[in-house]
């Protein structure tokens, strides 16, 4: 199939992306790796009036690792956070997620901005966000302003940027303890297919074995991407046993509100739910005792 008609616009800054943002409202889209926007106007999901391209925008591709966070600019491809060793030490679990993103023609493409504005509450980034806590900035003709994941992503496919504003860099907090574990698993049915359920975790551990910090999410398994900070907090003091995980990984599951589809109904997402946050809390706990 092909997109309806539109127009298009290159923007060679943030600046100019922002204008054609606001002079264009509701009806323009901006373009960065185009791995889910294209294949949705394709299939003519979404017919924006005008696309605003931001590809050669380069205050938009950076990696900067820094102290306690990673910034990096919107348009920064995700093959080249997978490659990049420096930032898989300081944010493990943002690298560990993205051997789950598609295949690597989608990652060549796509970009982290990209992922994380289209919200979908199936995919890996938005999770990894909204389990660690990542910061969004926000850039418009006014100014700049800064939103948490928990704030940013405000539905299934939406977000709260405004129809003026480009995302321009993301904060990915990096946790300094030095016994620090993390993964990410998911369930579906092919590899690279969107998930049925997806669980993220990270769990830090001081040299006695007990539990300092912890946090997990889940995606699929609502509107937007879940992460459980008030569950997480009960496995703080514990040494984690498989009791304390699979009490954590269940009352995660039942707060969660999936849907049915095709693929599987909303009790079965329910019960991988439970599966998978255990999984993934457990493999972060052992990455943690190995460090």
């Amino acid at each position: 199939m092909k997109a309806p008609p539109f127009e298009y616009a290159r923007a060679a800054s943030v600046a100019e992306a922002c204008e054609l943002l606001r002079r264009h409202g509701d009806g323009a889209k901006l373009l960065a790796g185009g791995q889910s926007l294209v294949p949705m106007m394709a299939m003519r999901l979404v017919r924006p009036a005008w696309l605003i391209d931001i590809n050669e925008i380069a205050a938009l591709k950076f990696v900067s690792v820094e102290k306690d966070a990673v910034r990096t600019g919107a348009c920064t491809r995700q093959c080249t956070i997978e490659r990049d060793p420096a930032l898989a030490a300081r944010v493990p679990l943002l690298a560990q997620a993205l051997a789950w993103v598609g295949h690597v023609q989608t990652r060549n493409r796509g970009t982290l901005g990209g992922s994380l504005a289209h919200a979908d509450p199936c995919a890996e980034l938005p999770l990894v966000a909204q389990v660690l806590g990542a910061r969004m900035l926000l850039r418009s003709g006014s100014g700049t302003r800064t939103l948490e994941a928990e704030r940013f992503f405000s539905g299934p496919m939406a977000t709260s940027a405004r129809s003026d504003e480009c995302l321009e860099e993301i904060h990915w907090p990096a946790w300094s303890w030095r016994h620090t574990g993390s993964a990410f698993t998911e369930i579906s049915v092919r590899h690279g297919d969107f998930a049925m359920v997806a669980a993220a975790a990270q769990i830090a551990i001081d040299g006695d074995g007990r539990c300092v910090r912890a946090a997990f999410g889940l995606g699929g398994a609502g509107g937007t991407p879940l992460a459980f900070p008030k569950i997480a907090a009960r496995l703080v003091g514990t040494r984690l046993d498989d009791a304390a995980v699979n009490d954590a990984a269940h009352a995660a599951a039942t707060e969660t509100e999936p849907g049915s589809d095709l693929h599987a109904s909303a009790e079965y997402r329910r019960h991988l739910a439970g599966v998978l946050a255990a999984r993934a809390l457990r493999e972060a706990r052992e990455r943690a005792r190995s460090r």
